[in-house]
């Protein structure tokens, strides 16, 4: 029980943590987030968009992104998103928090990085 909480927190989490990162350098929408992960991770990760959606509506909730529809000829309009200002902060802090994490269950378990 306590481990499946666990694992749902560190999911959560860490799905804040890549969202945020990857709307930093300029803004996405939420199918093209979706395929960076999954591109990205080499398959490891993968976000339907059943969950990433509810998910981006509380980041721009909380202020942390902003989203913006654009409307291109020949496609159907899309929500791209950005970082806000309040945003990066929240990014510099989840960025320390999981490179502490990180370290520190490395040299629990002796796991060193490539």
């Amino acid at each position: 029980m306590a481990s499946a909480m666990l694992d749902r927190e560190l999911k959560k989490g860490s799905a804040e943590l890549l969202i945020l990162s990857l709307v930093e350098d300029r803004p996405r929408h939420g199918y093209d987030i979706a395929q960076l992960i999954e591109l990205r991770s080499h398959g490891t990760l993968h976000f339907n968009v059943a969950s990433l959606y509810p998910l981006l509506y509380r980041l721009e909730k909380r202020g942390w992104i902003r989203g913006r529809w654009v409307e291109k000829a020949g496609q159907r309009r899309r929500r791209y998103y950005r970082l806000t200002p309040a945003g990066k902060k929240t990014l510099a802090a989840q960025r320390d928090g999981w490179r502490e994490f990180v370290e520190a269950i490395s040299r629990i378990t002796g796991i060193q990085h490539a």
